[in-house]
């Protein structure tokens, strides 16, 4: 299968001022576009290709190629997806509930979330998952994500990008202003709803 590049739901300047319309078209168009271009180019004419991303990801022995683009494009379709120009507060849904009971309180969550995107070293990411039927924060190095081999094992329903050009051009070395303002775009309605998928 060859992959696309996902549409968004939303307009680039439609997270602002929270994320920047430049940024968003850069990391969009630029970035995930080139994962998701040299993904196709790394699987040609492999036994990796017509697999689904998902596959592709859990498959042991990734060439460099696969695992940094694969992750790529499976990361940031992703992160797309769990935001929105409506998004922010806490959640009073199931995913809610959930936070509250693994965490003890939404505030707890969002500081270990935090903690989790402020203190990767470098380029990575941060992840909250569905793991034995509760909830788990990691995070990831480059373009890793929890569900390759060497992750946590749990099923990703949120996540941060925290690679400089996801916020470089609007808060330069500030990355904790940039992972604060990410809280005011997650749409939890679509959070909750992976998190129902992964129970």
């Amino acid at each position: 299968m060859n992959f696309k590049l996902p549409k968004l739901n939303y307009a680039y300047d439609a997270l602002e001022p929270n994320i920047d319309a430049r940024t968003m078209e850069i990391h969009h168009s630029k970035h995930h576009n080139g994962y998701t271009n040299n993904l196709n180019n790394a699987i040609s004419g492999t036994p990796l290709e017509g697999k689904n991303i998902e596959e592709i990801c859990q498959s042991e022995n990734l060439s460099g190629a696969v695992r940094n683009n694969g992750g790529g494009y499976f990361n940031h379709c992703l992160f797309w997806n769990i935001m929105s120009p409506n998004g922010g507060g806490e959640p009073s849904n199931q995913i809610g509930d959930a936070i509250s009971n693994g965490f003890g309180s939404f505030e707890n969550f969002k500081t270990e979330f935090s903690k989790a995107a402020a203190t990767r070293f470098g380029s990575g990411w941060a992840w909250l998952c569905v793991k034995d039927g509760g909830l788990c924060v990691c995070s990831t190095p480059n373009q890793d994500n929890p569900i390759m081999k060497e992750g946590c094992g749990g099923t990703p329903i949120l996540c941060l990008d925290v690679w400089e050009h996801a916020y470089y051009l609007n808060y330069q070395n500030r990355r904790p202003d940039y992972i604060n303002a990410f809280f005011n775009v997650i749409n939890w309605e679509k959070v909750n709803q992976l998190y129902l998928e992964a129970l």
